[in-house]
């Protein structure tokens, strides 16, 4: 038993202190800290998801960056945890520093992140490995922070009314766990469709400093000194400001950094809630390019390459009904249209604003020859995979997928063995399916799994490229492939133009991806 003015063994809490001098009744000073811990909790959650959205955004491969981000981050509030419990005799002061620190971390952090993308193009020039470091580095740090808050808050609380450690950790983490549900829910509902990223990634941190400081000024300020004071003050109004005024230039921010990535001719640039959409050149002798989410969709002389290669294959044989998914910039549905045996074309895609610019935009829609004005043409804006679902049985001749690559994750289930067989089972018999299955040199594990997923649902198939397309600003030229597949007992027959051709040398032993066990 330990004697009342014994000195406390070595790893032993402080001893309590007594309780604060507060200038409101200690009921109201509780529900003021429990009211930051909220907003704190909340502004932590929407750091992370902005971490995770604008990497995925960058890097493809959501599912990945979310493991990596979040893995990271709790391994990291761990460590801020154990960390905070030296800074537990001065947990006003220490609160407030962490707040400033982490209102600074996080609100830049999707900044720095988009402007590394935007000037140094491939990452590469950087560490190597240069977007998973920078990722990693954010999230280490904004979870070490985040982790620091909580032991800091406990000993605020404790230093109100000394009550048991079970209560209070209760009601702390109440109000950080319903504080994680509003960030969590206002992050993809409020603040990425109204403000984006960049802006709500700063507005995050101004609310994340003003409530540090007015808590730790307006509740505990007699726990610090007026130097102490004088200083908090000075640092929570330098950050604001800081954060107030990229706030001002992300606009100007946003154009520079396109200009960097799409080059100097950047004519639309629109989020369309599904996507971002940028068009470049198309006017004064200047060709057209079509990005979609940062990758190069179409432009110059290699969009023709490309959607003749996918589209014309397909079409030898019965096409009267053709479906294309996808393909919402009416590209593929300008060559299928060339045929003019094709009686009806059905465009299934999950983007208006891309069908609606594809439409309207003078200079997309005279690439895409005014496709959708056609009348054999009917648009359908809805989810491909459920679309495909509600097709009836041996309603098309022809299929053609003309959709983003298979290791993006977003389209990960639209090459999987669930999807082909409700392709298969919309052809009619003898039908043919066309499927851009990504690069076939320098991905070819991807691209040989497309081909064996397309066997394991039954259909019979003829592998085949394109080389020498280009990838988006400043990439190299790369290779285009493309699966062919029909339900018929033999072998599709390729009849393919001068720059395709075909693929002999599968990598064997690959298995198929389907929904519950994706291979991408």
């Amino acid at each position: 038993m330990i004697e009342p003015h014994a000195p406390a063994p070595p790893g032993a809490p402080p001893p309590w202190r007594g309780p604060a001098r507060l200038p409101v009744r200690p009921d109201t000073g509780r529900l003021l800290v429990l009211a930051c811990v909220f907003v704190c909790a909340a502004c932590g959650l929407v750091y992370e998801l902005e971490l995770v959205a604008l990497a995925s955004y960058l890097m493809g491969d959501s599912v990945t960056q979310a493991s990596v981000v979040l893995s990271v981050m709790v391994f990291a509030m761990g460590i801020g945890s154990l960390a905070a419990k030296r800074l537990r005799r001065l947990a006003a002061a220490g609160f407030a520093a962490v707040e400033v620190t982490l209102a600074l971390v996080g609100g830049f952090s999707a900044l720095a992140l988009y402007a590394v993308f935007a000037w140094t193009g491939d990452w590469g020039g950087l560490w190597g490995n240069g977007p998973r470091v920078l990722l990693v580095t954010f999230s280490l740090a904004i979870g070490l922070l985040i982790g620091a808050e909580v032991p800091l808050l406990m000993e605020l609380i404790q230093r109100i009314r000394r009550q048991e450690a079970g209560c209070a950790v209760a009601d702390l983490f109440a109000a950080d766990y319903v504080g994680a549900l509003v960030g969590g829910l206002a992050f993809p509902f409020l603040l990425l469709p109204l403000l984006g990223q960049l802006t709500s990634s700063l507005l995050t941190g101004a609310v994340n400093v003003v409530a540090g400081g007015a808590l730790v000024l307006g509740l505990f300020h007699r726990d610090l000194t007026r130097r102490a004071r004088w200083l908090l003050l000075t640092a929570n109004v330098t950050v604001l400001g800081v954060l107030a005024s990229a706030t001002a230039f992300v606009d100007d921010f946003e154009r520079a950094a396109r200009h960097a990535v799409y080059g100097e001719d950047v004519r639309v640039a629109v989020r369309t809630g599904v996507q971002e959409v940028v068009l470049t050149g198309g006017s004064h002798g200047r060709p057209l390019g079509l990005y979609l989410d940062g990758r190069l969709r179409a432009g110059g002389h290699d969009e023709g390459r490309y959607h003749r290669a996918l589209v014309h294959p397909a079409m030898h044989g019965p096409h009267t009904r053709v479906l294309v998914l996808g393909g919402g910039d009416g590209l593929a549905t300008r060559e299928v249209l060339t045929h003019h045996r094709a009686h009806r074309v059905d465009v299934v895609d999950t983007d208006p604003g891309l069908i609606g610019l594809a439409r309207t935009d003078a200079a997309l829609a005279r690439l895409n020859g005014h496709a959708f004005a056609d009348p054999r043409v009917r648009v359908t804006i809805a989810d491909v995979f459920r679309h495909l679902r509600r097709t009836p049985p041996a309603a098309y001749d022809v299929v053609i997928a003309d959709l983003p690559d298979p290791g993006i994750t977003a389209s990960t289930k639209l090459y999987s063995q669930e999807f082909y067989g409700l392709a298969r089972r919309a052809l009619r018999p003898g039908g043919r399916l066309v499927v851009h299955a990504g690069p076939a040199v320098s991905r070819p594990r991807v691209f040989w799994t497309v081909e064996a997923t397309l066997r394991a649902a039954g259909l019979r198939t003829a592998a085949y490229r394109v080389d020498g397309i280009g990838t988006g600003p400043g990439r190299h030229p790369r290779d285009r492939g493309f699966v062919l597949a029909t339900a018929a007992d033999a072998r599709p027959s390729l009849r393919l133009g001068h720059h395709a051709r075909a693929l002999r040398t599968p990598v064997t032993g690959l298995r198929a991806s389907t929904l519950v066990h994706p291979r991408y």
